[in-house]
């Protein structure tokens, strides 16, 4: 789910608004599926930008449970044979500043309207989901499988100065967590650029390309972060090169500004 940058997003059609000529007359309570661009919160909370103008919005404020279909069939040859979950929960407006600030890193296109009036982030909190993993593979998930049990503070207050820090210094260390630990083409002019980190792992972006790593333990704090950002490198670049270990000590550094290390 948290490698998704669109999903299917499923309300219920709101009924007669009382005006004359109302298009959605005795239809109210039929599903209603739209596309959406999705990010999510450190937790694993999908969110969504939505404007008030969309039927789909204005459906939410009649009834905010919504549903999302993530699908990862893409590229198979058999799409059924391949994993999508479909996530019940009900969306909320958010006021918090790192749901748009991580919404607007994961899809920097959305920029230039997320500041217009009609648009607001919102939230989705999880109740429920049906995971189909393949023919026969099926089951219902419980909100404690899919999302953490909390955001770590110490990590999300740092999460601003680690992206920035290993996009303008560690370009190729991100190009090699995408190509070497995440499968993606080395072809492309474009840089990629981390957008996201949580306890599970870093998102990657390069143009409308995205791409998730995960790591192999839970990372609450930006030391932690540090070293497991810098043991990916010299794992990729092994993977890479066939280097010896050790051949780097520290390949992306400190994920705060030297200043801060330095007292």
């Amino acid at each position: 789910m948290r490698g998704a940058g669109l999903a299917a997003l499923s309300t219920a059609l709101r009924g007669d608004d009382g005006q004359a000529g109302d298009q959605h007359t005795g239809r109210g309570g039929w599903p209603y599926p739209s596309l959406v661009q999705v990010a999510f919160d450190l937790d694993g909370t999908p969110l969504l930008l939505l404007s008030t103008l969309a039927d789909h919005t204005k459906n939410i404020a009649r009834d905010p449970r919504v549903g999302l279909l993530f699908d990862g069939t893409a590229g198979l040859a058999e799409p059924l044979s391949g994993p999508r979950l479909s996530v019940l929960g009900r969306a909320e407006r958010s006021e918090e500043p790192r749901h748009r600030a991580r919404f607007l890193a994961r899809h920097p296109g959305a920029a230039l309207y997320a500041g217009f009036a009609d648009f607001s982030v919102y939230a989705v909190s999880v109740e429920r989901a049906h995971l189909v993993a393949g023919f026969g593979r099926v089951r219902w998930l419980d909100r404690a499988d899919l999302l953490l049990p909390g955001v770590p503070a110490a990590l999300a207050e740092a999460e601003g100065a680690i992206l920035g820090h290993m996009n303008a210094d560690h370009v190729d260390a991100l190009r090699l967590y995408a190509t070497v630990l995440a499968g993606r083409s080395a072809e492309g002019a474009e840089p990629w650029a981390m957008t996201g980190i949580d306890p599970d792992g870093c998102d990657l972006r390069r143009s409308g390309e995205m791409a998730r790593v995960d790591f192999d333990h839970s990372v609450e704090n930006p030391e932690d972060a540090r070293v497991t950002l810098a043991g990916l490198a010299r794992q990729a670049r092994q993977s890479a090169l066939g280097s010896a270990p050790g051949a780097a000590d520290d390949p992306v550094g400190s994920p705060v500004d030297s200043n801060d290390r330095d007292g």
